[in-house]
């Protein structure tokens, strides 16, 4: 694979790529291909939902399906390699996101949507709602669901990997 089939990806600009976007999708490309899995992994297009830091990469294909895995397991760890290879030490921090067919946005939907749900049970009944334990990615779009949801809080308890989400009554009366 050559630096130009990095570049001609349709969804980013070549200005807009850095070196640790361009690492990323290499080092995703290259694991597909020795996974001889039927798929294409591109940058994501921007939609506007993601932070400055993210680096984003969407893989389609035929073989979409066992890259993500039973409950994205696969997924998973093709993500948490590709940050361990494309964030070094002394290197800026970046967020790697790498989905399949839209699955991951899928569940941080459905997690979103549960969690607002939760919320507003918490906040007209009162009691404390925890989930089970989630990885650390979970418990951030459960904190971020919530966080302008009034008369609610979240607080993050326990130590990995049994760490969990709380949804509490806010102390401060609702408007």
């Amino acid at each position: 694979m050559s630096e130009e089939a990095s570049n001609s990806t349709p969804a980013v600009p070549p200005t807009a790529t850095d070196m640790q976007t361009l690492k990323a999708l290499a080092f995703v490309r290259v694991l597909v291909g020795k996974m001889q899995m039927d798929v294409e992994a591109n940058l994501a297009p921007n939609d506007g939902e993601g932070a400055a830091d993210e680096i984003r990469i969407e893989i389609e294909g035929p073989d979409s399906g066992r890259i993500i895995g039973k409950k994205g397991n696969v997924l998973d760890a093709i993500q948490y390699l590709t940050a361990r290879v494309v964030v070094r030490p002394g290197e800026a921090r970046r967020h790697i996101i790498v989905d399949a067919e839209g699955y991951r946005a899928r569940h941080e939907d459905q997690l979103s949507q549960m969690a607002k749900r939760l919320a507003e049970r918490v906040a007209t009944e009162g009691k404390v709602i925890t989930f089970d334990p989630m990885s650390p990615r979970e418990r951030r779009i459960v904190h971020i669901a919530l966080r302008e949801m009034k008369g609610v809080r979240t607080e993050s308890v326990g130590e990995e990997p049994q760490r969990r989400v709380q949804i509490l009554p806010d102390k401060t009366p609702a408007s």
